[in-house]
């Protein structure tokens, strides 16, 4: 399984076929607390750099883009129910959704953990 990141602060796990999308640390710093979290149902296809998800915190509303392209199989219900999953756990239970690939190659475009940690720390 491998992690890539993308530049709007989402992170992507891949397994086989399917990949599990959540926000990164960063993107959570910058939000503050969540109190809003919509997820896409399953069934919904969504192309790379679509909006799949959107978050709202006491700071600010944002959108979670789809980082490839492909069939959403599963949104995360319990984030939904509880925002504060996603802060709490944001690498693990906090995730946002699964999508089958429609294109695997679309992958190659993304930050592996480094060349993301390189972003970040050019951002401060």
């Amino acid at each position: 399984m491998s992690i890539k990141y993308t530049n709007d602060h989402e992170w992507i796990s891949v397994d086989g076929d399917t990949a599990t999308v959540g926000v990164t640390d960063y993107a959570l710093e910058q939000l503050g607390d969540l109190v809003f979290v919509e997820v896409p149902e399953a069934g919904r296809t969504v192309s790379k750099g679509d909006e799949a998800a959107v978050v709202e915190s006491v700071k600010a509303a944002s959108e979670v883009y789809a980082p490839v392209s492909g069939e959403v199989i599963e949104g995360n219900a319990a984030i939904a129910d509880d925002p504060a999953t996603v802060s709490g756990d944001p690498s693990a239970n906090g995730w946002f959704f699964k999508i089958k690939l429609s294109d695997a190659s679309e992958l190659d475009g993304l930050m592996d953990e480094d060349a993301y940690k390189a972003y970040v720390d050019s951002l401060d």
